[in-house]
């Protein structure tokens, strides 16, 4: 079979195959599955020239059919909400829902959050910053000391243990939390300070809102009040500087937890934490300059913070309220009683309106 000849027998001219093969490009019905020799001689001839842009007939890449990913996608989406719907209802609710909506609302009293946070008898600080507070004088941190106006370096460190042993007798003693008179603590105040003194003789018998012992002593009705357990968290510390006439100044700022439950049997199993935030600052005197004794202090000012503890008249007794009573006053103002970066106020010892603490 020679060049140009089609197993019939039959021959096409160079033009006919020409038109052939634009044919078969264009779609021709007709076209033979295999084109000779000459045909792919003619079609080589065709595409070398300019102006034609003939693919070859093998070369053609069918368009891919375009991907639905976008319903996929939408598919996929409705099929997750559909599984959190049936898995979790309640909060798809509070998603679609205002704030206020009871679902959205925190655990409220009774919850198990909240039963799992309440103190008990074995451990009264559950629940509250000052489970992780240190216990006693150990949570009163004294600084280095050193050389100031009239005492040496070693003075300084003898009145800023004193300092610390007043607050011990003062807020920790035992006896004097449940109600005994607060002897070791008076002995270390000046003698010959006559405002305090006046306060110290008529605090004990008959407390007032000027001379109430709490101002300076922390202490529970033994008949009303006991104390739950052998700890008092506290948190706190000393500072120094020198003060007026050369004498050794000391600030103490120290907060005391107190756990308490009610003194009756039949009280029930209720824990209090009543707060108290002290702010004293006392003063070292020269004794060449100021009347005092050996190993005494005289106080600058004593102010204090407190909540859980009772409202009203003094009473001489910080008063924790139980039961109805915790809840009967809400026109107090809210305050954070381990907030210790605000300044120390005077408190809620007195006046007709509690502050109310916001965690205890």
């Amino acid at each position: 079979m020679g060049a140009g000849t089609e197993p019939d027998g039959s021959s096409r001219s160079d033009e006919e195959w020409e038109r052939f093969l634009r044919e078969s490009v264009a779609g021709a019905a007709d076209a033979p599955k295999e084109p000779s020799a000459r045909a792919r001689a003619v079609a080589k001839r065709l595409r070398a020239e300019p102006g034609h842009g003939l693919e070859g007939w093998r070369s053609y890449t069918p368009a891919r059919p375009r991907r639905r990913t976008g319903w996929y996608v939408v598919g996929l989406l409705a099929s997750l909400v559909l599984l959190v719907v049936a898995l979790a209802p309640g909060r798809v609710v509070d998603l679609f829902a205002g704030d206020d909506s009871p679902s959205s609302a925190a655990p409220g009293p009774g919850t198990p959050a909240e039963a799992a946070q309440r103190p008990t008898v074995d451990e009264p600080f559950r629940g509250s910053p000052a489970a992780s507070w240190a216990g006693g004088a150990a949570g009163i941190t004294v600084p280095k000391a050193g050389a100031v106006g009239w005492m040496s370096a070693a003075e300084v460190e003898r009145a800023l243990a004193s300092s610390r042993d007043f607050l011990v007798a003062s807020g920790l003693d035992r006896g004097v939390l449940q109600g005994e008179r607060p002897e070791k603590a008076i002995a270390l105040i000046n003698p010959h300070q006559k405002d305090v003194q006046d306060l110290l003789k008529t605090a004990f018998l008959t407390p007032s809102e000027k001379n109430d012992p709490l101002l300076l002593f922390s202490r529970f009705q033994p008949s009303r009040t006991r104390l739950v357990g052998d700890v008092v968290k506290t948190r706190g510390q000393l500072t120094y500087r020198e003060g007026e006439r050369g004498a050794l100044q000391v600030t103490a700022d120290v907060t005391f937890v107190y756990p308490v439950i009610r003194a009756d049997a039949g009280g029930g199993d209720e824990i209090v934490r009543t707060i108290v935030r002290r702010e004293l600052v006392l003063s070292w005197d020269n004794p060449d300059k100021v009347i005092t004794e050996p190993g005494t202090f005289s106080i600058v000012s004593y102010k204090y913070d407190m909540t859980n503890g009772g409202c009203g008249a003094p009473t001489g007794y910080f008063t924790p309220p139980f039961g109805t009573d915790r809840h009967a006053d809400k026109a107090g103002t809210e305050i954070d009683p381990y907030d210790r970066s605000a300044p120390v106020g005077r408190g809620e010892s007195s006046g007709d309106a509690c502050a109310r603490a916001t965690r205890s």
